[in-house]
């Protein structure tokens, strides 16, 4: 990125780098999807990141990031890392809503997970890799470079989703 580009984009987002090395293009463009999906909920208050798409969708902000955690912590520990580590909220896919939880516990679960998902990554190359840990595709070799690919998709798709939640919620849209 030249000199005079800017690192973060007026919204507070890192800049994807647009050239360079493979790792640290694939590693930017996660975390500027990350970083969306924490815009996405900001300003918001509980019962605001609790409110559904449209019927019959339960979808909501909070459980996005719930999920997203869960995505997290499927992909980097247990399939890149071989760990073997329960559901981050007690279910596979972390969508479900407890009353207790709110989206700060929620966005500081998933902010551990990304974390942790850091430190399992932190020595292995993009051709290494690791095993689809469950569903229809359990025991399939994956690569570090796939993984990160399909978090980027994952995260896209999902910050699609969570743009749509937000314009319904308060009419704000688009990044």
């Amino acid at each position: 990125m030249p000199a005079d580009a800017p690192q973060t984009l007026p919204d507070g987002r890192p800049v994807p780098l647009m050239t360079g090395p493979e790792r640290p293009m694939l590693e930017s463009w996660l975390d500027f999807h990350r970083a969306t999906l924490e815009l996405k909920c900001a300003g918001l208050d509980d019962a605001q990141v609790r409110t559904a798409s449209a019927e019959p969708s339960s979808l909501t902000l909070l459980g996005l990031v719930q999920h997203l955690a869960e995505v997290e912590r499927n992909w980097f520990q247990r399939v890149v890392g071989g760990l073997d580590v329960p559901p981050v909220f007690g279910e596979e896919t972390g969508y479900a809503l407890d009353p207790a939880r709110g989206l700060g516990e929620a966005l500081d679960v998933w902010r551990r997970e990304i974390a942790r998902g850091r430190e399992v990554c932190a020595g292995r190359g993009l051709d290494d890799t690791g095993r689809i840990a469950g569903g229809a595709m359990a025991g399939v070799e994956v690569s570090v470079r796939w993984v990160f690919v399909h978090m980027i998709e994952e995260y896209a798709r999902h910050n699609g989703h969570a743009d749509i939640l937000r314009e319904r919620i308060d009419g704000v849209s688009g990044a």
